[in-house]
């Protein structure tokens, strides 16, 4: 609940409202708001499962694939039986994909032209977490249109398009993409997609000559000292000038530098053993040791508080580092040399999986029947992620 309040402010609409649009019924994993969705790996079993099996309120009747390449999953023919079980599919996409001919449907398929990349603008996150700008080459072509065009006319239909673009200037039906870049920094502080701006990352794209291509930092420029495209986390607001983290983890660097111990998201202690980092800690910082996730109550702790200007206490007040709207919370941590989200050690005993430390369990379908008996697999979940989950019943008889 409080996840979706946060994004409520950030999208500046009421939270009541946002829970309205949601079925409201208790389900075996909970209410539909408040748990996690069907996977894009089980798509299929969404749609061919019975209506009594599933945490919601019946199986899927209509897919949108939205560059969802499904020759990239097995299962093939449930694939398709799904494909011609649902009342209507919708696939968005530059090109005819995969899922627009094996479904051997006559009707119920609407296919719709997504630009490409050529044709439009904005930012794209790399896998090493740099974000990189981009901008439009061409118009696009015949009836093609950007995904947030296409978006943003869905919303309208759906009747709620007043709100999916109330942060955004428009440019006809398309909302300014620098606008949807804003809106994600504003409420990102979790994994630090708050410090790269249109501005900054425009600032790059021009300066591209500015960065080493041994370590992707800016020697000299606009951008001295950044690393190329900000890989996240990029703590702060984009006025705090966070450079960016190339690598995770590293605590042989300042924060400021990009530096940063492990995340101290699973409490301090669990059966008397300490969970915090033990004589460790981001070089540089004043604090050397392990601490926990910072909050108001933390910096006022330490005698921090009053480096906040008026305007962030005000904000941060009761927040932690991942809702102060303000980053003040952030930026102070970071000028004490200290990561906002703590300093903790990495978990070896996970005790929120199903198997608290890694144990060998012979494969679904496995050849070595013998092994089977010495390591089982796990027993069925009625539920996992909305869907009945098979282990023991498919291991039993395959």
């Amino acid at each position: 609940e409080e996840a979706w309040q946060h994004w409520a402010s950030v999208w500046g609409v009421e939270y009541e409202w946002l829970k309205g649009r949601f079925d409201d019924t208790e389900y075996a994993d909970g209410k539909p708001m408040y748990t996690n969705g069907i996977t894009v790996s089980r798509w299929v079993d969404g749609v061919l499962e019975e209506d009594e099996n599933i945490s919601q309120r019946t199986a899927l009747k209509a897919m949108f694939y939205w560059g969802h390449a499904v020759n990239s999953q097995t299962r093939g023919v449930e694939m398709q039986k799904a494909m011609q079980k649902l009342e209507m599919m919708v696939i968005v996409d530059p090109y005819p994909t995969v899922a627009a001919v094996m479904h051997d449907r006559t009707d119920g398929v609407y296919l719709l032209p997504a630009a490409t990349q050529f044709e439009t603008t904005g930012s794209v996150t790399s896998t090493n977490r740099s974000i990189q700008w981009r901008d439009q080459v061409i118009e696009p072509l015949f009836e093609s249109k950007p995904d947030h065009e296409i978006m943003t006319l869905f919303a309208n239909k759906l009747g709620f398009g007043n709100e999916f673009v109330k942060n955004y200037a428009m440019e006809g039906n398309r909302p300014v993409i620098e606008d949807e870049l804003r809106e994600i920094n504003r409420g990102m502080w979790t994994v630090g997609y708050t410090g790269q701006s249109p501005e900054r990352l425009k600032e790059h794209q021009q300066n591209w000559h500015t960065f080493s291509f041994e370590n992707l930092r800016a020697q000299g420029g606009p951008s001295d000292g950044d690393y190329y495209g900000l890989p996240w986390p990029c703590w702060g607001t984009p006025e705090f000038r966070h450079p960016g983290s190339p690598n995770l983890y590293d605590t042989s660097v300042p924060v400021m530098e990009g530096g940063m111990g492990f995340r101290a998201r699973f409490g301090i202690e669990r059966n008397g053993v300490n969970l915090l980092a033990e004589g460790s800690a981001p070089v540089g910082g004043d604090i050397d040791d392990g601490y926990p996730e910072f909050n108001d109550q933390l910096l006022k702790d330490l005698g921090w508080w009053d480096d906040l200007t008026a305007e962030e206490k005000e904000a941060a007040e009761g927040k932690n580092w991942k809702t102060d709207f303000s980053g003040g919370i952030q930026r102070v941590a970071i000028e004490h040399g200290c990561a906002p989200y703590g300093n903790a050690k990495a978990r070896a005993v996970v005790w929120t999986f199903p198997d608290e430390v890694p144990k060998h369990r012979e494969p679904l379908y496995t050849t070595r029947r013998d092994l089977v008996e010495r390591y089982p697999t796990w027993d069925d979940f009625d539920s996992i992620m909305r869907l009945p989950t098979l282990y023991k019943t498919i291991q039993d008889r395959d």
